[in-house]
């Protein structure tokens, strides 16, 4: 098997982890909007951006440091149990630290504090199970991963579906249920998935003897501390602008329906998930290979074109998609976000492909960096245009600050670590969807005809441009 196919392989059963997940989170997202208002929702999305927040401080870059070392250690067993050690050590330290502060970090997330403390069950538990869950990644065991992950999936949404449909539904009487109490009710599901998933893989605590190398643990931090950085500069990109328009309009209902077509996205955020969920081991995996620089390449291409192309679906069928996705019109003031959210999430997608460089030449400085770069333009782009031009100006500062940081990593990675990117092809790609997908947005829109022509077009550009080598790719058999 080549190389390649193994890691479309690889990826693929990530991807079933992942896919099947973001698949039922549309189902659930037509659930929760009809059954929250929009002020509502916006409670619920601030519920996981605390969480978003908490998960990159207490897991503080061990993950990516854990497949670095992993790769390329003689005692592999030692690097695993020394951060599954550190990790478990500080998320129980943590947990007693944020339990004491709990009211004025709820004040901080502008989140009840009711809520709290299943917050901080969900992410405690979650943490908790990083270490074991890179285990399975690194020695190649996806099935076991995905069989725990679906698991987890499997009573997050039977709970959603029964405490907030099926219960009201048919008519069911229980003297603890209200429905004033749905959001209650979606964290308990969480909490609940999160425990169960804490269960199954705690034997794969107890798998390995446990070391804690101190000299290997600083090795690590110095390696992860800098993806520390770049994650909470990363949740500041994805969530701040939901925060600011919350506070800026006074008015919870403008951050639920800008955050409910945010959900829109969610396509391209299963593609991207996927394909980070099986690229980062392969990545250090075949960083030795004398062909890793021409195979990174190529994955970044097609990376690009199958982005691209999941763009312009989505945005030419932008009616059909909104009603499938979102149960309550009073969410779509917001749907002139979603080409421009979709295109900066292929982005954020082609920077993680780009990261390669800095992560395999041990530079996470720079991932650090460029992350600062993309929420110092979210945090200035935000609040300087949110008040001239509505939620419109969270939706373009998304764009600019993913695509400055893509721009950035690429210039610096051509200088330290050279891959021969294809770079005006892809542009090619991007400017061809991104431009039908806007002809089909404001111009074609409920077009049908016109906009699956578009849609035929690229892929016929795309066939005559790429044809012959995906054919050769797929019929190579030589590892």
């Amino acid at each position: 098997m080549s190389i390649l196919k193994r890691f479309v392989k690889d990826t693929a059963v990530y991807g079933l982890a992942t896919i099947l997940p973001r698949i039922m989170s549309v189902v659930l997202v037509y659930l929760h909007t009809d059954k929250l208002e929009t002020s509502g929702y916006a409670e619920n999305t601030s519920f996981y951006i605390g969480a978003a927040f908490l998960n990159v401080m207490l897991t503080y870059g061990m993950e990516t440091a854990f497949f670095r070392f992993f790769s390329k250690a003689k005692d592999k067993q030692r690097v695993y149990s020394t951060v599954l050690i550190a990790l478990t050590t500080t998320t129980l330290l943590t947990f007693g630290i944020l339990w004491l502060f709990k009211t004025p970090i709820s004040e901080a997330l502008e989140l009840p504090v009711r809520y709290f403390g299943y917050l901080l069950g969900v992410v405690i538990l979650d943490a908790l199970v990083v270490a074991p869950f890179a285990y399975l990644r690194a020695k190649g065991k996806a099935l076991r991963f995905a069989g725990i992950k679906l698991i987890n999936l499997a009573i997050y949404v039977i709970l959603n579906i029964g405490l907030l449909w099926a219960i009201p539904h048919f008519g069911l009487n229980f003297s603890w249920y209200s429905t004033d109490a749905y959001l209650v009710y979606i964290f308990f599901a969480n909490l609940m998935a999160s425990a169960v998933t804490f269960l199954l893989i705690l034997p794969d605590f107890f798998t390995t003897r446990l070391v804690f190398d101190k000299q290997l643990f600083g090795q690590l931090w110095r390696y992860g501390w800098p993806v520390l950085v770049a994650g909470l500069a990363f949740v500041v990109n994805e969530n701040l602008d939901k925060l600011l328009l919350a506070n800026m309009f006074d008015d919870k209902d403008i951050m639920g329906a800008y955050s409910g077509c945010y959900k829109l996205a969610v396509f391209m955020t299963i593609f991207i998930q996927a394909f980070r969920l099986g690229a980062e081991p392969f990545f250090f995996n075949h960083a030795s290979s004398k062909n890793a620089p021409a195979t990174y390449a190529t994955i970044l291409k097609y990376f690009t074109i199958a982005g691209a192309l999941g763009l312009m679906i989505i945005v030419c069928f932008i009616d059909f998609f909104k009603d499938l996705l979102i149960g309550n019109a009073d969410y779509f003031i917001a749907l002139e976000i979603v080409p421009y959210i979709l295109l900066a999430n292929l982005f954020l997608g082609i920077y993680h492909n780009l990261a390669v460089w800095y992560k395999l030449t041990d530079k996470t400085l720079y991932g650090m960096y460029f992350s600062l770069v993309g929420a110092g333009l979210t945090i200035g782009l935000n609040w300087y245009f949110i008040p001239l031009i509505g939620f419109m100006a969270s939706a373009y500062a998304t764009v600019a600050a993913y695509g400055a940081m893509m721009l950035i990593s690429y210039y610096f990675g051509q200088r330290h670590y050279r891959i021969p990117y294809n770079s005006l092809r892809i542009v090619l790609y991007l400017v061809l969807a991104m431009g039908s997908a806007l002809l089909s947005f404001y111009i074609f829109r409920g077009n049908y005809m016109v906009n699956t022509l578009f849609i035929l077009l690229f892929a016929g550009i795309t066939f005559a441009l790429e044809g012959r080598e995906l054919k050769r790719i797929l019929t190579k058999k030589s590892a």
